[in-house]
């Protein structure tokens, strides 16, 4: 075939060295933390908002990568089903809302009682092809789903492989993905080898190149596909879409450096997991501060529990719960405009119920007081943490 003299290096082989330490210990400390994630309870309105602040920026990231020029806050509107552009802008919104619906028919599917098809397939691909070109205009030659029929140049940087070849190189790529080469026997290696064959469908389709447009967004959705069937948490399954575009210059080099090197995927392997990590750590961060937050709520709430439960009580809760979304001092005389319930609330009793309410609180060491100004104690749930040595001072 003629993609072997013109594209040598599309081998649908990997040998991962096993005496590449770092490569291991990378592999091991994103599964650990994949694992973490995995394993910790949050509430529905949390959990759900962590989905939609991800899924816009992996939306965003695959769809910005290609020149999308929507801004994350837009995205995020177009998540919640809110935004509303100008005709001209229309065939952006229509770029990101096939992204974000695919995404969406993938979660449900998999997710469903039955669990959806893990396995790759040529269908599943041409079918990704179709609904990210769904509705927008697209060059000549070039039809949804539909393998190219004509020679392509990709980026000015690379030819894909021969159009004659596209249907046998997508059909050996999905067996070799299909294959015992990524499912590991010890279910430990499971997330890792899960991570390495997203990596390595997304590079091998960006070399193969097989339609006439859409090629990168079906790569990061193939990507996508294989993480969220493999047991990585939605939110983290558009980590590396996000780290492509955050990266993207290097992106595009790790691509050219990987076929300029004869087939040779271990660096972009790498820079994937690298920054795979980098996100997860990321979204660890943002767990903990949610459970955190939840642990304070239920200590505020358990400070109220034998205090009457009056009108009073509840404006002071408010209070401290306005106050800790701030998350910073407040000077006490804009207390009133921390809300437009405590501004309504305030609006009658004056200054002298907001010096109650903040000297009660204080009593209860809800809040701290300095020079005029307040905060809420947020601070104190870390003494409920084990206690441990810093690092530093070892």
């Amino acid at each position: 075939m003629k993609y072997e003299t013109s594209h040598p290096w599309l081998k649908f082989s990997l040998r991962l060295p096993p005496d590449d330490y770092h490569l291991w210990l990378l592999l091991g400390e994103v599964s650990s933390k994949v694992q973490h994630v995995n394993g910790v309870p949050l509430r529905p309105d949390v959990a759900a908002d962590l989905h939609r602040v991800y899924l816009a920026k992996g939306v965003l990231a695959t769809t910005a990568i290609e020149g999308n020029t929507l801004s994350e806050t837009q995205v995020r509107l177009l998540v919640d089903g809110k935004l509303e552009l100008p005709k001209s802008q229309q065939y952006l919104q229509q770029e990101v809302q096939n992204i974000i619906d695919v995404c969406n028919r993938e979660a449900r599917e998999l997710m469903g009682p039955e669990g959806g098809d893990r396995r790759l397939c040529r269908a599943l691909i041409e079918q990704y092809n179709h609904d990210v070109l769904k509705g927008l205009e697209l060059s000549e030659g070039s039809v949804p789903g539909q393998l190219r029929p004509h020679s392509v140049l990709v980026g000015n940087v690379y030819r894909g492989a021969p159009a004659e070849d596209c249907e046998y190189l997508l059909e050996r790529l999905c067996t070799w993905l299909n294959s015992d080469d990524f499912s590991p026997a010890e279910e430990e290696l499971r997330i890792p080898f899960a991570l390495i064959k997203a990596i390595v469908a997304h590079v091998y389709l960006a070399w193969i190149h097989p339609f006439g447009d859409g090629n990168g967004r079906t790569a990061r959705l193939i990507e996508f596909h294989i993480l969220f069937a493999n047991g990585i948490p939605l939110p983290a399954a558009h980590l590396l879409s996000d780290h492509y575009n955050l990266t993207r210059a290097g992106y595009y080099r790790e691509l050219a450096k990987a076929s300029a090197s004869g087939g040779d995927l271990l660096p972009f392997i790498r820079y994937a997991l690298r920054g795979f990590l980098d996100g997860i750590r990321e979204q660890i961060g943002r767990i903990r501060d949610q459970q955190m937050r939840v642990a304070w709520e239920n200590y505020v709430y358990d400070r109220f529990r034998d205090v009457k439960n009056s009108p009073t009580q509840k404006r002071r809760r408010d209070l401290v719960f306005a106050l800790t979304d701030r998350g910073d001092w407040v000077d006490v005389a804009g207390i009133d405009l921390l809300t437009p319930k405590l501004a309504r609330e305030y609006a009658t009793a004056g200054e002298r119920m907001v010096q109650r309410d903040l000297n009660a609180l204080s009593k209860m060491e809800l809040i701290s007081r300095r020079h005029g100004k307040v905060r809420a104690n947020q601070h104190v749930i870390e003494a409920f943490l084990p206690r441990r040595v810093e690092a530093s001072k070892g």
